[in-house]
């Protein structure tokens, strides 16, 4: 822990930071902090984006047209883009939730309702910690509880007093400390939070700052114009641990800090930024060329300009076009384009996200969503041990030892259907002309295209039902050899299975016996 200027807004206008003096934070959160910053802002894009000011400046460029540049450069949000198509794939079933002993509680369905005491249902709510989390690489989630003066837990149900949860992101988990117990496992002994700011004009003159420990809550007022830090309330902690959970991305050596999904997404994406302003600024050039004149000649410019020469005007200081080479927009626009290929690849996204048809191999194309598949499940195991965690604090807050599991799904099925089904079509059609076709080919073609048009394993399930058997052909028993083969081929032009036969024709294990055959 270290005293430092503790950044609260990020960046203002003018690129420079706001601080509160004096208050202590973890030694790595100065580290981190300007990262952070910049991942979010990648994240939302737009004007968040662009008053970061992530462009280059040129050499003797003024504020103002360093200004026009930024606000006339567009931003390609891809990691807007790919964020959001992580959440859908890992959302796209919900999670299975036993909640073991606390389920019924009125408690528990008005938290389900409403976790957050801002209408924010629990379904909702854990998307959005997984959307920041993929952007930060961790979050927090706090479980706390209204302090009660109420003698029973009817009053306490009709004042709606029960266990909520806040999410924090980095920027405000100033301060944290890990002790590993004698057992093996980490726990967590102290964390401190910055709550809420009135704000006043433009700036914030109040922070709020509350510290966990695990015997005592602590709010504590900055004052900005007196730079002072006062203790305005506290009491002691009621269920003896800090009810906080880390939310992980993707862990990372220091503990308390995720490694972000979007790390080198958010650089290509403002290369990518830098990259646009560049053509931008070489077609604006290229169509309007700089007119180069003495001070005496009068010259006006755009289509049917008129230049007004002076008498004293001779040839070498007659006005000119200056106009710049166009030939290297090309250049531009194919960097552009294979710089879209690698942030797709580093997102395993090359086959989800495409717009136009990409040469890949089918190998190629299922490596990659084996990639994505595991990328998600890892994900998804995070997840579901952080909601587990979550379950046992609310719990707590109860008086209750949970015993309950959460489930995330774990395999996402991802695939090319398109694909698949061209190929299932090539196949048919070979089946159909092959001199050698089999049935047993046939049905196996019929399951799988079955599988790539069911939505869900139950619609699957009924549309493999076994088929009724035919019965308008007349199936006699069968006495001999030569009629075994005449009504068996029959039945496989028919579409007969194996099954059915033998279920049609029980004597036929007769003929591949070795007991001496007789007429019936």
């Amino acid at each position: 822990m270290q005293d430092m200027n503790l950044l609260i807004n990020g960046y203002d206008d003018n690129n420079r930071f706001r601080y509160l003096k004096g208050v202590p934070v973890h030694e790595e959160y100065q580290n981190y902090l300007p990262r952070w910053s910049y991942q979010i802002r990648s994240y939302l894009g737009g004007l968040n984006y662009k008053m970061g000011r992530y462009l280059t400046r040129y050499v003797y460029e003024t504020e103002s047209e360093f200004t026009s540049r930024l606000r006339q450069t567009p931003l390609d949000n891809h990691v807007k883009s790919i964020v959001h198509i992580y959440n859908s794939f890992l959302f796209r079933n919900e999670p299975k939730r036993m909640y073991g002993n606390i389920d019924g509680l009125p408690e528990l369905q008005a938290f389900i309702k409403d976790c957050d005491m801002e209408g924010r249902s629990w379904e909702s709510f854990m998307r959005d910690v997984n959307l920041m989390s993929t952007v930060y690489g961790h979050v927090c989630c706090l479980i706390d509880r209204p302090e009660t003066v109420v003698g029973t837990r009817a009053e306490e149900l009709e004042q709606g007093i029960r266990p909520y949860v806040t999410m924090y992101t980095p920027e405000n988990i100033l301060d944290w400390k890990w002790e590993r117990l004698p057992s093996g496992h980490y726990e967590l002994q102290y964390v401190k939070f910055m709550e809420e700011d009135v704000r006043t004009q433009s700036y914030s003159t109040q922070y709020y700052i509350r510290t966990w420990t695990k015997d005592t809550i602590t709010l504590q007022e900055y004052d900005v114009n007196k730079e002072s830090l006062e203790i305005i309330e506290e009491k002691p902690n009621p269920i003896g641990v800090i009810p906080a959970v880390w939310v992980y991305a993707n862990r990372s050596p220091i503990r308390g800090i995720g490694v972000s999904d979007i790390n080198d997404i958010a650089d290509a994406q403002n290369f990518l930024f830098s990259l646009y302003s560049e053509a931008e600024q070489l077609i604006r050039l290229t169509n309007h060329p700089t007119l180069v004149k003495d001070q005496q000649t009068e010259a006006t410019a755009g289509a049917g300009a008129i230049i007004t020469l002076g008498d004293t005007t001779n040839n070498d200081t007659k006005p000119y076009l200056l106009q710049p080479n166009g030939s290297n927009l090309d250049a531009i626009l194919q960097t552009i384009d294979q710089t879209i290929k690698n942030i797709d690849r580093q997102a395993h996204l090359g086959a989800v996200r495409a717009i136009e048809t990409r040469q890949m191999s089918g190998v190629a194309m299922q490596s990659e969503f084996l990639l994505l598949d595991a990328k998600l499940c890892e994900k998804a195991k995070n997840l579901e041990l952080a909601e587990e965690q979550i379950w046992r604090m609310w719990s707590k807050w109860q008086g209750i030892n949970w015993d309950g599991e959460i489930k995330y799904p774990m395999s996402f099925h991802i695939r090319d259907k398109n694909l698949d089904m061209d190929l299932l079509q090539k196949a048919a059609a070979t089946q159909r002309d092959s001199a050698t076709a089999t049935p047993d080919v046939k049905q196996v073609i019929d399951t799988k295209v079955k599988e790539l048009l069911a939505e869900d394993e139950e619609e699957l399930a009924s549309m493999i039902q076994p088929q009724p058997l035919q019965t308008q052909m007349q199936h006699p028993p069968m006495t001999n050899a030569a009629d075994m083969i005449k009504h068996m081929r029959e039945m496989v032009e028919q579409g007969y299975t194996d099954e059915q036969i033998k279920q049609l024709h029980p004597e036929i294990e007769k003929f591949f016996s070795n007991e001496p055959q007789e007429e019936i």
